[in-house]
């Protein structure tokens, strides 16, 4: 397989180029379903027994840091999530100016249009901290987290994420029902996991 060079360099190694929608804006009112792997996919959460997640000690963390998410960012509303051995998945829900309403979040998508959001972060502008309200930056939080409190408690797993992580916009209701299906039946299907590792 040839390796692109023109393509940008990370610690010495080519990269493929990000997987992100060229020009969409990541902080736009709407359900985005994200994956979160581990460094080199090794199965620290727990293992899977008869169809079912069991978790261990930091699947338990991991679990637990996802569902304080949206006390860290009230723009945030959780929908299903599913922690495996060596990745998460889940669906989170921005609503900035409460634009769907906290009941109706988990069973609206947007139709919105994605420039339609607010540019002027509140009385104190873009310098704001609230103001970037995007996926980037709440995933970027949870992970940083999750090492801090799993490295503080498991000292000797040695325990990392990959660097990045995927992530898909939520067009349309079918879709959100084929994720939640999907994330609340990965563990009885965890064969056909792409993210599986072996």
């Amino acid at each position: 397989m040839m390796t692109n060079m023109s393509a940008p360099k990370f610690k010495e190694k080519y990269r493929i180029p990000s997987a992100r929608l060229k020009g969409y804006d990541y902080s736009s009112n709407g359900a985005y379903f994200i994956t979160i792997c581990t460094a080199n996919r090794d199965c620290f959460f727990g293992k899977i027994e008869n169809g079912k997640m069991i978790l261990n000690g930091l699947g338990q963390l991991v679990q637990k840091f996802w569902n304080v998410i949206p006390e860290q960012f009230p723009f945030i509303f959780l929908d299903d999530m599913v922690v495996m051995p060596n990745h998460i998945h889940g669906v989170l829900w921005i609503d900035n100016n409460d634009a769907f309403g906290v009941r109706g979040a988990i069973n609206r998508v947007s139709t919105k249009n994605p420039t339609m959001n607010s540019t002027t972060g509140g009385i104190t502008g873009q310098h704001n901290p609230m103001f970037h309200k995007n996926i980037s930056r709440v995933i970027r939080w949870y992970k940083g987290r999750c090492t801090f409190e799993i490295n503080k408690a498991y000292a000797d797993t040695n325990f990392g994420w990959q660097s990045r992580f995927y992530d898909h916009i939520i067009r349309n209701k079918e879709a959100l029902n084929n994720i939640r299906h999907y994330i609340l039946n990965n563990p009885k299907t965890l064969e056909r996991d792409s993210n599986n590792k072996g």
